[in-house]
């Protein structure tokens, strides 16, 4: 069952005798005084915090930049469409004047001041105190997470704590704002519920095994190994039973929705209003069946790369031809089947990401994908990164192979158990074997940037180390603070 996290609530206009009518404060409409200051009214302002992650413009502008930037994905679609605004991701020269980045950004700041209403108000309610931390709990949660892609996308922002900011506040550094990212999810982790002590009607709603996924995984980007093996061990082996679905298709797909893979996702309904999320309607099969726009199209590096017979290359891209759910794939007759080089090598071909897929023959269908931000199986190959780091690759193997075990889908011809020992070549394999277990999840570009691979796999396709490690400070944003934002190094 979906879960609808309602996010907007309204107030009965009642009347006034004139008297006196300028001193009366508006009453059609919700201001900081006057809400949150019930029960009721908590429960909608944290349902609010979660609604920024059904907004387009939290996936990182309305589009797959991450992907795109990386050797995972091209831009898509057809040849010219969103060309100026999506092809400088693709060979790396964006502008701070980028279509998306500003929306990025301030979807984001929209998150914050919501987690911040929750955080700062609700405490003064009088309710079930239970319930009310619960809530705050929740709301440290989501505030970590928004913060985390901010560090990662443009290291030090502007840290916000209060519904009422300095009107100009200047950038903190990354590493204060990944004090405060820590601070919220050891707060949620030591206060929020496990996955199954939710009801049915609270499914998708921040975990005590989320936040400590996540922080196992804001401890690999500082490279913090002990603590990252830690807090994902105790996801593993905590009283909340997580485990791979057993059809790899299900991790991403709606048979796998709140499953046993899911450790936090976005839940969402089939319909273009803010239940809806148009995440995998901007990527779905464009053309025959219109599914979507068909942005993010899977690169020949990233098909190539599979290993012979991984059942996951098949489960992840989408071909020409290909049959699913009975629909046949044609796709769009505007956009090439093949761009070859001046050696007859193929670029790239019309195909499309499978783990956007729903079933269904409108484009309203698509916007019921539920997005997983964190998969199990996620937290078992960082399990196994932090393992090899430190110094203990046996017990990093038996992650690691437990994903492929999972990939192989009862073929023992295939995907063997890795065996390799040595640090520098298991911790190179590990790397890989992301890539292709969450191939098109958004995790392949930061995956590079941490690990210190980006120039040189990026390299060619127009990576600059000192540069694109991070994306340059909308020029809005710094232009709006008269000065007080200073821009990213080289940009």
């Amino acid at each position: 069952m979906k879960r609808t996290l309602i996010y907007f609530a309204a107030l009965l206009l009642i009347g006034s005798s004139c008297k006196d009518f300028l001193d009366i404060k508006p009453q059609g409409e919700l201001t900081q005084e006057a809400f949150p200051t019930t029960a009721s009214d908590a429960l909608l302002a944290t349902n609010a915090a979660y609604a920024t992650l059904r907004g387009w413009h939290y996936h990182s502008g309305g589009y797959p930049i991450l992907d795109i930037m990386s050797d995972d994905t091209h831009k898509g679609s057809n040849p010219n469409d969103q060309l100026n605004t999506l092809g400088p991701y693709d060979n790396f020269t964006i502008t701070p004047t980028q279509d998306g980045l500003d929306r990025w950004w301030a979807s984001l700041y929209e998150g914050i001041k919501r987690a911040n209403v929750v955080i700062e108000k609700v405490p003064l309610i009088a309710m079930d105190t239970n319930l009310r931390g619960r809530y705050v709990a929740e709301a440290r949660f989501l505030r970590g997470l928004y913060y985390f892609d901010l560090v990662r996308a443009w290291g030090g922002v502007p840290l916000v704590l209060s519904t009422t900011p300095p009107l100009k506040l200047p950038r903190s550094t990354a590493a204060e704002i990944y004090v405060q990212i820590e601070k919220d999810w050891l707060f949620a982790a030591s206060r929020l519920p496990e996955k199954g002590e939710y009801n049915s009607q609270d499914l998708g709603r921040a975990s005590k095994g989320a936040a400590k996924a996540f922080l196992a995984k804001m401890y690999l980007f500082r490279k913090d190994f002990v603590k990252a093996e830690q807090y994902a061990l105790e996801v593993i082996n905590g009283p909340q039973l997580y485990d791979l679905e057993q059809n790899f298709a299900h991790a991403n797909s709606r048979e796998g929705e709140h499953g046993i893979e899911s450790v936090f996702e976005i839940g969402a309904f089939e319909t273009e209003n803010a239940l809806g999320n148009q995440y995998a309607n901007t990527q779905g099969v464009r053309g025959t069946p219109n599914r979507g726009w068909g942005f993010n199209r899977p690169s020949e590096n990233l098909r190539n790369g599979f290993e012979a017979d991984d059942p996951r290359m098949k489960l992840t891209i989408i071909d020409l031809g290909d049959v699913i759910d009975g629909i046949t794939i044609l796709g769009d007759g505007s956009t090439p089947d093949y761009i070859y080089d001046d050696n007859g090598n193929i670029m790239e071909r019309e195909c499309y990401n499978r783990k956007v897929w729903i079933p269904g023959l409108s484009t309203n269908t698509q916007y019921g994908h539920n997005r997983r931000l964190m998969r199990f199986s996620d937290v078992l190959l960082m399990a196994a990164e932090a393992l090899n780091e430190n110094n203990k690759p046996g017990q990093a193997l038996t992650y690691l192979n437990r994903v492929r075990a999972r990939a192989r889908m009862g073929n023992n011809a295939i995907l063997p158990d890795i065996t390799v020992t040595d640090k520098d070549a298991l911790r190179n394999l590990i790397l890989n074997e992301r890539r292709f277990e969450l191939a098109l999840e958004g995790h392949r570009f930061w995956d590079l940037v941490r690990t210190g691979k980006a120039p040189q796999v990026l390299g060619p396709l127009g990576f600059q180390a000192g540069k694109h490690e991070l994306l340059p400070i909308p020029q809005n944003e710094i232009d709006i603070s008269q000065g007080t934002l200073t821009q990213n190094p080289n940009w």
